[in-house]
């Protein structure tokens, strides 16, 4: 069965999370992707632990589905032959500082001239515009500018880093998405276009009850720790051997939870008789619940809760998370077969189309594994 985006060619020049995860969507949905790495030592996440065969394992799970080439680009006939490459790409993706590539000879305006169908998407930490666009940009330095530190973590602790690379992954994703949207548009224009993607916008993207509260009020939001800004009680619970998580901001979830965990009154408790009573006194409403829900087991709630409809699930570390039947029956881990390594394990590309589903092809690349292939593709166009 093909996938939604066979016969697409995407030019990879990006490194360690945010592009690679972009091009690795892509080439989940079909698309040929030719990454291009520097000879000595190639994408910065061959070298992050932990390791697998002496090749870091998170650099195997973002750049499957894709063939690597080897290039200097400060060789000139390296850059030569990358230029090839994009004159017949579909689609370039590149996360250097900007600037970088137009000074090598690369950028989108001398591609675009060679190419006028290239989609050239760049993605940076800040921007190719502004006063901090020639900032280098990681994920934590976004997080950090982008208000998601500064809201995550206890009301009076230090700014938490979320322990995901938010930013980068968001980042990636949008630029996905970014891509379709310049191939659908180049089917009615005949043109491409470029792609200005940042991790700080992904990140203050993801901010949507914050921006509510600073576009309408105007006021600086409150760090919150564990609670919702606009419901209660919706949050985590310790329970006698676990936790939980319990959402019952509804009148009739409210009402429920109530009965399950044996305090009835608080039904007719006038500081909680609403959502929004509710939440400007989760102070007093938090407390009460936690004394009860620590008296029993996470499953004897979860079955309670469960049969009164309440939302409520148990917390997952990744590998219970994993193992889990739903993920199970959702085929979230899934074996592939690999000439030279035999049988491996991936995630499941989380993409899902009915008709052309992603799908896992080919491993991660050894570096440069492809020159050859490739340089003679070029050679015989």
């Amino acid at each position: 069965m093909s996938g939604a985006l066979d016969g697409l060619l995407v030019l990879d020049l990006t490194n360690f999370l945010s592009g690679p995860y972009c091009t690795m969507l892509l080439g989940d949905m079909g698309a040929d992707v030719i990454k291009v790495e520097r000879p000595d030592g190639g994408d910065d996440a061959r070298r992050m632990p932990p390791f697998v065969e002496g090749r870091g394992a998170p650099f195997s799970v973002w750049n499957r589905n894709k063939r690597s080439i080897t290039a200097d680009l400060k060789n000139p006939d390296d850059v030569a032959m990358v230029r090839q490459l994009a004159a017949r790409a579909d689609v370039l993706v590149e996360n250097f500082r900007p600037g970088t590539l137009a000074k090598l000879g690369l950028g989108y305006d001398v591609l675009r001239a060679e190419n006028p169908r290239l989609i050239y998407c760049s993605i940076s930490g800040f921007g190719q515009t502004g006063p901090w666009a020639g900032h280098g940009g990681l994920d934590m330095m976004a997080q950090g500018m982008s208000g998601l530190m500064a809201g995550n973590g206890p009301p009076d602790g230090e700014p938490y880093r979320l322990p995901i690379a938010i930013t980068d992954v968001t980042a990636g994703m949008y630029s996905a998405i970014a891509v379709l949207g310049a191939l659908q548009a180049r089917h009615r224009t005949g043109e491409g276009q470029h792609i200005d993607q940042s991790l700080l916008e992904a990140g203050i993207s993801l901010g949507v009850y914050e921006a509510a509260h600073v576009l309408t009020h105007g006021t600086k939001p409150a760090r919150m720790g564990q609670l919702h800004r606009g419901s209660a009680p919706y949050r985590v619970f310790k329970t006698r051997d676990g936790w939980l998580t319990l959402g019952a901001s509804k009148e009739k979830f409210f009402q429920a939870l109530c009965g399950i965990i044996g305090r009835p009154e608080l039904r007719d408790d006038p500081r909680f008789a609403s959502n929004a009573q509710r939440v400007a006194n989760n102070a007093v409403l938090i407390p009460l619940i936690q004394a009860e829900l620590v008296k029993g087991d996470t499953q004897h709630w979860l079955d309670a809760m469960g049969k009164a409809g309440i939302p409520s699930e148990p917390v997952l570390s990744y590998d219970e998370a994993l193992g889990h039947p739903q993920a199970q029956a959702r085929q979230m881990v899934l074996e592939f077969e690999d000439p030279e390594r035999g049988t491996l394990k991936a995630l499941r590309p989380p993409v899902r189309l009915a008709g052309t589903p992603a799908t896992v092809r080919r491993r991660a690349p050894d570096l440069g594994e492809h020159n050859a292939e490739i340089r003679a593709w070029l050679a015989d166009k």
